[in-house]
């Protein structure tokens, strides 16, 4: 192939990923796959077709083990006579193994140095791509403030070009960021435009991608049906592009979660009206088969749960996903803890500890030594072995997973963490109240979202909530501000800690009225509202 004929090829490969023309590009690949194989780094334009086909097989072609191998056919020595082009590309190809050996740090390095040179090239696509990758490390990585600006420089780079579509890719990661900020009305608007953008292509990853988030959004809110719907469009959309990919198996492990989170929410039903039949003496046979029936049901839905995790685990093996594998075993382990095994959930706990520690991946760590900490909750609740050891540990395992979510931006890794540190804190005999009470303040800062939000992080809180508040005594309280005694508390502090002590005892009071109790303070409604929600008054909403 003539040098003409390769420039040819690479401005067509180059608007084949700008609009996403997913099959027309991979059969361009595939006509040529001969070359491919054989390229030599005296070729013509030789980096800049490599740093294209890992750009392509980041679309789906092939797999990263094909840039693997030309990368290696351009050792130290050769480079120097690439020109800067081939050179910047060929960057941005070992930046893109980088980020399929979960090494996102070293990638994000190649990224940027492509970007320190932006005015000595004048390829938009190329930076485009660089900005968008980074803002990827950096999403990887929990650094979520810090990868908007990225994303967004790399969505303005492809809009310059001309590529609505590789432009709506990378919005439907924005959309991601605002949803992890529990910016939700945000992050659907920006989806809902990416997925116009994307609805005439052939591009099945990202189209599923957008049904993966829409999934995960639903889910957030607990809208667990919805969820399931969205996640299995997304499934479907990835099996339409052949399926296998790192995707798939993140959308079916997402399913799992969602349908334990279902069983879980079946289970409260189930325990509720088993309660009523004790507490009332009914045993007709009709309710009897409720129970059963819903019992049934419930054991289908893990059973499913189990299958989707082990086809996830499947693909995730094969293409050696660190992150994804402890993804795996932490989902078992709550499985494990929702059917009472605590030796199991403790084993999967520690296998996901050890896959983050190999990458040093701080939100799995975080995730494992939570999951650990419950379990070790859990034994200490049921009395199985020696309770100091088990309180120990779990003090152990919070503090490490209150350490660890802090190295990231993600707001609600780090409030679940506090959550448990809290509820650990909150153990009667053993514990430290005020540490609890503080845990408690810090998770609750953290979780303050745009919209709707119902998910296990709220039911924990909840209960940490619950044991906070009469984990000290008033009088103890009022008699210690009365000597002075603040602890490094500002005014506005005490002022709400002393509105949470009065509010709900005046709400009671006055029979449960917010309006009476406004009136009463010469306070707003919505300030009374608050208080008795931050204090886990449900009813007052209904005020």
């Amino acid at each position: 192939m003539g040098p003409d004929e390769v420039g040819a090829l690479l401005a067509e490969l180059r608007d084949d990923l700008g609009f996403r023309r997913i099959e027309q590009g991979i059969w361009r690949l595939e006509r040529v796959r001969p070359m491919v194989e054989a390229l030599r780094p005296e070729a013509a334009n030789s980096g800049v077709l490599v740093g294209l086909i890992a750009q392509w097989i980041d679309a789906g072609f092939d797999s990263p083990q094909l840039l693997c191998r030309l990368l290696a056919r351009f050792p130290a020595p050769t480079r120097s006579a690439l020109t800067l082009l081939d050179y910047l590309h060929l960057r941005m190809a070992e930046g893109a193994f980088a980020m399929s050996q979960e090494d996102f740090d070293r990638a994000a390095g190649h990224f940027r140095f492509v970007q320190s040179l932006e005015e000595e090239v004048g390829d938009a696509e190329l930076l485009a791509i660089a900005n968008f990758w980074t803002g990827r490390c950096l999403r990887n990585t929990g650094q979520y403030d810090d990868a908007v600006g990225y994303i967004e420089r790399g969505e303005a780079l492809a809009l310059s070009c001309g590529y609505a579509q590789m432009a709506a890719i990378m919005q439907a990661t924005r959309s991601w960021l605002a949803f992890q900020k529990g910016k939700l009305s945000e992050a659907i608007a920006i989806l809902r435009h990416a997925e116009e953008a994307l609805s005439r292509t052939d591009d099945f990853l990202s189209r599923g991608n957008i049904q993966s988030a829409y999934g995960r959004i639903a889910r957030r809110q607990g809208r667990y049906e919805r969820a399931m719907e969205c996640l299995e469009r997304a499934i479907a959309e990835y099996r339409s592009g052949g399926g296998d990919h790192l995707q798939l198996a993140r959308a079916l492990l997402n399913l799992a979660f969602v349908k334990r989170l279902l069983a879980l929410q079946f289970q409260k039903d189930v325990d509720h009206v088993s309660a009523s039949r004790r507490s009332s003496r009914e045993d007709s046979p009709a309710s009897a088969d409720r129970v059963r029936e819903q019992r049934l049901r419930i054991e289908r839905i893990r059973g499913e749960a189990h299958a989707h995790l082990e086809e996830s685990m499947a693909i995730y093996e094969r293409r050696h996903n660190h992150r994804g594998i402890a993804g795996i075993h932490i989902n078992r382990g709550f499985l494990c803890l929702d059917s009472g095994d605590l030796e199991c959930a403790a084993s999967e706990a520690a296998e996901a500890f050890r896959h983050g520690e190999e990458k040093s991946d701080y939100i799995v760590m975080a995730r494992a030594r939570t999951i650990q900490c419950i379990v070790e909750s859990a034994a200490l609740e049921e009395q199985v072995g020696d309770p100091a050891r088990h309180y120990e540990t779990a003090e152990a395992f919070a503090h490490d997973a209150v350490a660890f979510a802090g190295h990231t931006q993600n707001r609600r890794l780090l409030a679940r963490a506090y959550v448990w540190q809290g509820l650990t804190y909150a153990v009667e005999r053993y514990g430290d109240p005020e540490a609890a009470r503080r845990c408690c303040e810090q998770a609750m800062a953290l979780l303050q979202t745009e919209g709707s939000e119902r998910q296990y992080v709220w039911d924990d809180l909840e209960t940490l909530k619950a044991r906070v508040l009469h984990s000290r005594p008033v009088d103890a309280v009022l008699r210690a501000w009365s000597a002075g005694v603040v602890d490094d508390k500002s005014f506005s502090q005490l002022t709400e800690e002393f509105a949470r002590m009065v509010i709900p005892k005046v709400w009671e009071r006055e029979g449960r009225k917010v309006s009476r109790v406004a009136e009463k303070l010469s306070i707003s409604p919505k300030k009374v509202r608050r208080i008795l929600q931050s204090v886990g008054v449900q009813s007052a909403a209904a005020q």
